[in-house]
């Protein structure tokens, strides 16, 4: 009997979002425990320091934002010292850190130990993305990178699901024990991702960091102007997240006859949207021109979502619920594209031997949309309306087109600093002997 194409079809996709034993399994099961204490954490964190702790609402936003910035300042040293000594070695005093960290919230009593706590546990949790990033640029071949990341994403996903939904049980109970608990399972969730990295098997502890080519002196990443260029677009597309999460709650209930109920079924659909097609969407981004085409397409995909949105201001429910429904969905795809593209250019631009500075220059993008894009696409789409939201699909746009041509003259500049690096040690004569 014939096999059914779509059959085969289905199983292949179901195949591609399980992780392949070694390697890549370990480091699935590590991203699941990471996330789960993740979603635990942030899903309560906020209401939990007002009401165990005592802090004001402004406290917790300064406290968070200034954490926020610290976290930027440290990405790209963090990424340096994973060029001296490899990734695994600063991920594991990552995790181990964030173990006693999370822990030592059990006994913060006011604002300055909030601070002081939330200021490391930002710089431990956002240097750890491009520390994984530059591990999987170690461990896994060209061909394996780009599928292996989405693989992670979605797994992600899982593991935050099922952290905000042990929240919403803490939340329930509402008592200085439940913040205890939250904190302590968190801590107890990167203790064991600290044993999980740990024991890497011996040639995936090796230091990635062998060097750049002898006689080469690649710039530094933050000189690198079109690297930096392509990172911060990047961050002008990850504006998705802050859409998704802020300026479409508040959009749905100042602008629209929609019931406030629709956005956790958006949430929702996302989140299962990411789950099941981030693997399959992340075909194409194994090249530079690959990954820049797909960032282009998000670019796309994201103004059309803007306009989508736009529509839905002041009309009946019956429509608005809908088009917020095919909005979020082209969201999505144009979330997918950006994971993808961003994670092709950070894997295969960075020269021999500066993977991790240059991951860690590739985080300050994320940074860009962490600070600056909540406000911003609040101010726009919420602020201004119809015309907001245009004004953002335009910005996105751009971002988009942008990329490719910036992308194949970083490949250019890549190839030609390589040349002439190869060029100067075959012009070295042999040391006397």
């Amino acid at each position: 009997m014939a096999s059914n194409p779509a059959v085969n079809a289905v199983r292949s996709w179901a195949s591609d979002l399980v992780p392949a034993r070694g390697p890549a399994r370990r480091l699935a099961v590590l991203t699941v425990v990471q996330a789960t204490g993740f979603g635990l954490f942030l899903s309560s964190s906020a209401i939990f320091f007002r009401s165990t702790i005592g802090l004001s609402a402004g406290q917790v936003g300064f406290g968070l934002s200034a954490a926020g910035l610290a976290g930027m300042l440290f990405t790209v040293p963090i990424g340096r010292l994973a060029d001296r000594f490899g990734p695994r070695l600063p991920l594991l005093i990552s995790y181990a850190a964030l173990a006693v960290l999370f822990a030592a919230y059990c006994g913060v009593t006011g604002f300055a130990g909030f601070l002081v706590l939330a200021a490391l546990i930002s710089v431990c949790e956002t240097s750890s993305h491009p520390l994984r990033m530059a591990l999987t640029h170690q461990v896994f071949q060209e061909d394996e990178r780009v599928r292996v990341s989405a693989q992670m994403r979605s797994v992600f996903n899982v593991g935050f699901m099922l952290g905000a939904a042990i929240a919403g049980g803490a939340l329930a109970v509402g008592s200085r024990t439940a913040f205890y608990a939250v904190a302590l399972i968190t801590a107890l969730a990167h203790a064991c991702c600290a044993l999980i990295t740990w024991r890497l098997p011996a040639q995936e502890q090796e230091a990635m960091a062998v060097g750049a080519p002898k006689g080469a002196q690649p710039r530094s990443g933050l000189r690198d102007f079109r690297f930096v260029s392509l990172a911060l677009l990047c961050g002008v597309l990850e504006f998705y997240q802050p859409i998704l999460t802020v300026a479409l709650p508040l959009w749905i209930i100042t602008h629209t006859e929609a019931p406030s109920s629709v956005n956790a079924v958006l949430l929702l659909l996302d989140t299962v949207l990411v789950i099941a097609f981030q693997v399959a969407a992340s075909r194409g981004a194994e090249t530079a021109p690959g990954a820049a085409r797909m960032l282009r397409r998000s670019g796309l995909l994201l103004a059309a979502c803007c306009l989508v949105f736009a529509v839905t201001q002041d009309i009946p429910a019956v429509v608005a619920v809908p088009l917020l429904l095919v909005g979020t969905a082209v969201l999505v795809l144009g979330e997918l594209s950006q994971a993808a593209g961003s994670w092709g250019l950070s894997l295969h631009l960075p020269p021999e031997g500066k993977q991790g500075e240059y991951q860690g220059v590739f985080a300050l993008g994320r940074g860009l949309q962490q600070t600056a894009g909540p406000f911003l696409v609040t101010a726009l789409a919420v602020g201004q309306g119809r015309l907001g939201w245009m004004i953002l699909a335009a910005v996105l746009l751009l971002a988009g087109l942008a990329c490719p041509p910036l992308a194949r003259s970083a490949e250019a500049a890549k190839a030609k600093a390589a040349s002439a690096a190869e060029g100067r040690n075959t012009a070295e004569p042999e040391p006397a002997r």
